[in-house]
């Protein structure tokens, strides 16, 4: 049954969000941890715009960063302009585990799209490329 276009968006994000989480698992990482990774993996980001980024509350960034430092894969550094500012960077033990996150992701979730014909999945790729290009140019601009 078919429910409408927007259903069945819910359903591919479903369906996205499964595929991701076990990616995650693989590495030891929640879809949480592994998207923060995601998002400092070549720049450090302060810790307010991380919150905004990731829709999470500051206090609630501090624990996630708390665990992921203890795990040695981010470090917070003070900015020397205002010492009550913190930004946020991979380690390089966190370096070596996105690179292989993002090799996997790029390997593995498009595998969704295996049912359609090999036009239909260019196609696809074409078209979430373009919707997704404003909120990834967003998350460049806030942290460039």
């Amino acid at each position: 049954m078919n429910d409408g276009f927007g259903n069945d968006l819910v359903w591919l994000s479903v369906l996205v969000q499964r595929r991701y989480a076990q990616i995650c698992a693989d590495h030891d990482l929640t879809s949480v941890q592994a998207t923060l990774l995601c998002v400092i993996k070549d720049r450090a980001v302060g810790m307010g715009e991380l919150a905004q980024m990731l829709g999470v509350a500051k206090n609630a960034l501090s624990g996630l960063v708390d665990r992921m430092e203890r795990l040695g894969l981010v470090q917070r550094e003070s900015v020397q302009s205002d010492r009550r500012a913190v930004m946020l960077s991979t380690t390089a033990r966190g370096d070596e585990l996105v690179t292989a996150l993002y090799a996997d992701v790029g390997a593995r979730l498009p595998d969704i799209a295996a049912v359609l014909p090999a036009d239909q999945r260019d196609q696809l790729a074409q078209a979430v490329a373009r919707l997704a290009a404003p909120a990834y140019e967003s998350v460049q601009t806030t942290t460039s």
